[in-house]
């Protein structure tokens, strides 16, 4: 999808918009590559340095959108991850950028729920767990972080959609898998690389 000129491109452009929006300044990134006008989905992802902690993570998973109004939404709420405190300006030397930019989510069609265990595989396929209104997400590089199996991967899945941990047994919820290129600094500020999970 994107090569690593690209991928730099993007954690560039996220850790821009989060200083703008924090310093409540005017954004000064130049036009971005005809490639970022590509719809795709992206999460951009906020991490401490060097404990790689959460610190916040916010995506557009559908290619809705092009790939650097993707971004740019993502790395605008990112900052504002209802699940931690806004981030304040002194952490900014203190977190380390990541963007993970998602093939289109496919649904699995499988016969048997128990089916689910041999078409997904960590490292690979990031979820989508989906029951009427309900919905979450985990990205591809969660379970290996967690050290998770397949069923522990559908279960936090199903949790993340505010679902039962068993909700993937049931006939109604709708599991979709998806693939991500990640792109993160390797420091505050420093080299980007792509890091592979598999």
């Amino acid at each position: 999808m994107l090569n690593l000129s690209d991928g730099e491109i993007a954690v560039r452009f996220s850790r821009e918009i989060v200083e703008t929006k924090i310093k409540n300044r005017e954004l000064s990134y130049k036009e971005l590559p005809d490639r970022f006008n590509k719809k795709l989905g992206a999460f951009v992802t906020i991490l401490t340095f060097p404990e790689r902690d959460l610190r916040g993570c916010i995506g557009i998973p559908e290619p809705i959108m092009p790939l650097k109004d993707a971004i740019k939404e993502a790395a605008s709420s990112a900052i504002r991850d209802p699940r931690f405190p806004p981030l304040r300006e002194e952490e900014l030397q203190h977190v380390v950028i990541e963007v993970t930019v998602l093939t289109k989510p496919e649904l699995i069609n499988v016969g048997k729920p128990r089916e689910y265990l041999d078409e997904i595989k960590i490292g690979r396929d990031g979820l989508i767990a989906e029951q009427g209104f309900y919905r979450g997400l985990l990205l591809p590089q969660v379970p290996v972080e967690q050290r998770w199996n397949v069923e522990e991967f559908l279960s936090q899945t199903c949790m993340k959609a505010g679902l039962p941990l068993d909700c993937w047994f049931d006939r109604s919820t709708k599991i979709y898998r998806f693939s991500g290129q990640i792109f993160s600094e390797k420091t505050p500020y420093g080299d980007v690389e792509e890091r592979k999970i598999d």
